[in-house]
């Protein structure tokens, strides 16, 4: 499959934080042809290696993050509504009218209801929904519900996949499953290749509550290097230009505390020599990423992270133009093509 295609398949997988088993299965489904060695570890995070041609062959750490915002129910009441708390950043303001499936017994689609603005009181016009408040309408009463949903029952976000145009296309959990169609387009870059170096594959479990799944496969993995892979804030007009990027200029690159300096400069020098357009963002502290999680992981993990403008992050919505997924393929694969030695030599500070 190709990148759109890949895409809009990762799109509609289902993982939320704690709960990727599935997900990761179909995943590793994707990676089986280009690696290797592919497994699903405990954590559920997929571990997809390919064996480099060196003696003295390092190992590359890869990663990107399967997991994607959603809900627990945590109640259900005798007419049938249900009560959510969300597993991961959401903003309770994208929910008023939206679908979501509960995955009970079998999946349940529910509805998000509005209170129509005849109805709202003059107070509460134009405030923000609090997540406490919202209910799912499932059509069901109470009673019948409950054959079908459980409390602790995990709740996705429904959205439909939708190819804009021949850029760009929207839909679900692009942040970050286009990071992981993006590791797939990795290993196509380098199909053919001899690379020295041992390239380790991860499509992460739990980035989205505390960075876990990172944790668990760095520590276990001990890799010399590590580029992280995730999305970043796709400018709109309401974003100023020093906490987003321009979709279609190609990955923002890092520069901070969390960045390896060196390896951070190589992926520049990298795009200049190849013709690869990339894009700049200081990060002066924690960068919200598995970069802040890997870096500090065993005795320590030189990191580098790369991300993809998308638009409307955590939304229903999120949308990414495909050629920014291809010049981060461009740039990593170019990134591992480099001798045991030459990667060596940029670890020695």
């Amino acid at each position: 499959m190709g990148i759109i295609q890949n895409l809009e398949y990762l799109s509609q997988l289902v993982a939320v934080p704690g709960y990727e088993k599935a997900a990761a299965e179909k995943c590793a489904g994707l990676f089986k042809d280009w690696c290797d060695q592919v497994r699903v570890d405990k954590f559920f995070n997929v571990v997809c290696t390919r064996k480099g041609t060196g003696k003295a062959a390092k190992k590359l750490m890869i990663t990107a993050h399967i997991d994607e915002i959603g809900f627990l129910v945590n109640s259900i009441d005798e007419k049938g509504f249900a009560g959510l708390t969300n597993v991961g950043g959401i903003d309770s303001k994208i929910l008023l009218a939206q679908e979501v499936i509960i995955h009970g017994k079998q999946d349940v689609l529910g509805i998000i209801g509005a209170t129509p603005p005849h109805l709202l009181k003059a107070e509460d016009a134009g405030k923000a929904v609090k997540l406490r408040d919202i209910r799912v309408d499932t059509g069901y009463d109470g009673q019948e519900l409950k054959k079908y949903v459980s409390v602790g029952d995990t709740v996705s976000l429904k959205s439909k996949f939708n190819k804009m145009n021949e850029q760009k296309a929207s839909g679900k959990s692009l942040d970050n499953r286009a990071s992981i169609a993006c590791l797939l387009e990795i290993l196509r870059l380098l199909a053919a290749v001899n690379h020295e170096n041992d390239l380790i594959f991860i499509a992460s479990a739990q980035e989205e509550t505390h960075l876990t799944g990172v944790m668990t496969a760095a520590y276990e993995l001990r890799p010399d290097a590590a580029i992280v892979i995730d999305t970043c804030h796709g400018d709109i007009p309401e974003l100023p230009k020093e906490v987003s990027s321009t979709p279609g200029k190609g990955p923002e690159i890092s520069i901070g505390p969390n960045l390896h300096p060196k390896l951070v400069a190589k992926f520049f020098e990298l795009g200049k020599e190849n013709g690869i357009p990339y894009q700049k963002m200081v990060e002066a502290g924690d960068t919200g990423t598995e970069a802040w999680a890997t870096q500090v992981s065993a005795n320590g993990i030189p990191t580098a992270l790369l991300s993809i403008p998308i638009r409307y992050m955590h939304t229903a919505v999120e949308t990414v133009n495909i050629e920014d997924i291809k010049h981060t393929a461009r740039m990593v694969s170019e990134f591992a093509k480099l001798s045991s030695e030459q990667l060596g030599e940029l670890l020695c500070l």
